[in-house]
């Protein structure tokens, strides 16, 4: 199959009902930067951009892997294919250090989550506190629109703008969008959100672009090559403890540390006599718990709870379009929604409801493989296409 890069983008803005951009006076052309990072996606960003007429500005954001490290070899040659970019489409480009600030926010956090005893999601908070955050206050105000090489979308109804799903379930991007603020969404462009990776893979063989055939980066994103259990090690040290059979309270080994288990994790864990799965942390012990077997029942919980909710453009059982959608449900307020736990190509069904107590209380329409208290539990309207926003699991 042959694609027409122009076609492209031109649906992509048609779906998403997003216009095209205009300057801030509402005339002329708008002003545009562009985040990019080395990789495919943020370059075929870039040409869907100049088969549009528009000239974004390039800009690549510096982070590290620690508090002193700012610069890698990967992250040398991310910048090189950066600037090669834009002397290819005569675009200005810069880099922007939010080094200090990323230590600061994200790692912080990170450790912080890690710390006690939860699941981190370091690149949900990246996207929300640097990506467009941070470089929203230091550069990104002088532009109308932020473009990136997200698999996501916006969806514009009765003048709200929403966070949407790409159609490519394998590496739709929402999940990490998932915190982002109304003014946020309201700013971002996602030129390559209606495309599967395969199209976005032929465009750049297409336009000849230098990272056509360069790998996905993979894992944490100001990580490169290192382990994220290393990583911790490096920070927080070892706090040895027993690891424990759950249905027996019998030692099968010692742990070096709650913070390098997740709930729900097997592989690993290096326990004689498995397989084992992670089970629950009693942090005032320092013990983990396990369950023997290939598909232990404790894996698995049916509900999940969270203490609070972040809506990225707003809380649907007030909005008058899903008025329909919100039932009552013994005495609360209910709505069928979709949701994701982890990153994967699959949405859960559920109902979610708004408890007497403050508390968001989702059931599951089946059980739900390693609930990790810390993780981002990711909702969606019940047509899995609208981002609603996502809760930090009890």
């Amino acid at each position: 199959m042959t694609v027409n890069p122009t076609d492209i983008i031109t649906n992509t803005i048609v779906e998403s009902n997003r216009p095209l951009p205009v300057g801030r006076a509402g005339g002329g052309s708008a002003s545009v930067a562009a985040l990019v990072s080395g990789g495919v996606d943020s370059a075929v960003s870039v040409h869907l951009l100049k088969e549009q007429g528009i000239d974004p500005h390039l800009f690549y954001i510096k982070i590290g892997p620690d508090e002193k490290t700012e610069w890698n070899c990967t992250s040398e040659e991310d910048v090189e294919i950066c600037q090669w970019l834009a002397r290819k489409y005569g675009l200005k480009f810069d880099v922007i250090d939010l080094h200090k600030d990323y230590w600061e926010k994200v790692v912080g956090y990170t450790m912080d989550k890690a710390r006690q005893g939860l699941t981190p999601n370091p690149d949900v908070m990246c996207n929300k506190l640097i990506k467009f955050g941070c470089f929203e206050e230091v550069a990104g105000k002088e532009f109308d629109f932020t473009a990136t090489g997200h698999y996501a979308t916006t969806t514009t109804m009765d003048g709200k703008v929403w966070l949407s799903t790409s159609p490519d379930p394998v590496k739709d991007q929402t999940d990490f969008l998932c915190q982002i603020s109304s003014l946020q969404v309201n700013k971002l462009m996602f030129p390559i959100g209606n495309l599967w990776k395969h199209q976005v893979r032929e465009i750049a063989e297409q336009a000849h672009l230098l990272n056509a055939e360069r790998k996905d980066s993979q894992g944490i994103c100001f990580l490169g090559n290192i382990d994220f259990r290393d990583y911790i090690k490096a920070h927080l040290g070892e706090n040895p403890g027993d690891v424990r059979e759950i249905e027996t309270g019998h030692k099968i080994g010692e742990h070096k540390g709650l913070w390098f288990y997740t709930i729900g994790q097997r592989k690993g864990l290096g326990f004689g006599g498995g397989p084992w799965f992670v089970v629950k942390k009693n942090l005032k012990r320092n013990i983990l718990f396990v369950s023997h077997g290939y598909d232990p029942e404790k894996v698995y919980k049916d509900h999940l709870t969270m203490n609070d909710f972040h809506f990225i453009t707003e809380n649907p059982f007030e909005d008058e379009a899903f008025k329909q959608d919100v039932q009552m449900t013994a005495g609360n307020p209910s709505m069928r929604v979709t949701f994701k736990i982890r990153h994967t190509p699959e949405y859960l069904g559920g109902v979610l409801s708004l408890k007497e107590d403050g508390r968001w209380f989702l059931q599951a329409d089946r059980k739900i493989h390693g609930v990790a208290p810390g993780q981002f539990c990711v909702v969606y309207d019940k047509d899995h296409h609208l981002c609603f926003g996502s809760g930090e699991i009890n």
